[in-house]
């Protein structure tokens, strides 16, 4: 494992979004921290009171066997037990936790890359409103331009049902 802090970009691919909660999972945090799983986990397990359900949570079976095929984390894991997902504020209190300059350097990181994948989402959500205004703003000028070509046909309609001037 390198010394070196993860990269923002290398990290937004361990983000997974799980009961509507952006998360990253145990093994991919314990592979980032250069500890095992169990390691993780049991810090964890001594300090639970700094771990309520908004900062961690264990996977459901049904959860885990969706994300298996998706994940090398699922591969990678040969334990019994689902495993556990951390949410931002999870990932901060596992600083406290794991006491080491590299915890504290990958959770600088990490949180990086939660704040850089807000900004992404807030930009998307502009770009979306930007584009529902455009949508709204032409169709009222198409309307526009329908009627007037409805008005031209009509017009055209009408003047056929002139009788016809001059010699048959």
């Amino acid at each position: 494992m390198s010394t070196l802090a993860p990269k923002t970009e290398n990290l937004a691919k361990l983000v997974f979004l799980i009961r509507a909660e952006k998360v990253l999972l145990d093994a991919d945090l314990a592979d980032l921290y250069g500890v095992t799983t169990k390691v993780l986990n049991q810090a964890v397990k001594r300090n639970l009171e700094r771990f309520p359900a908004d900062f961690m949570f264990q996977l459901t079976t049904e959860e885990w066997e969706s994300m298996r095929s998706q994940t090398v984390t699922a591969s990678r894991r040969n334990i019994g037990a689902m495993p556990y997902a951390f949410t931002e504020q999870g990932v901060a209190m596992l600083s406290s936790v794991l006491r080491s300059q590299r915890a504290v350097e990958v959770n600088i990181a990490i949180m990086r890359t939660f704040v850089q994948l807000r900004r992404l989402m807030d930009t998307n959500r502009e770009l979306a409103r930007r584009i529902e205004a455009m949508e709204t703003r032409y169709d009222e000028q198409f309307s526009q331009v329908f009627d007037a070509i409805k008005q031209l046909i009509s017009e055209d309609k009408s003047r056929k049902a002139k009788p016809p001037i001059g010699f048959l």
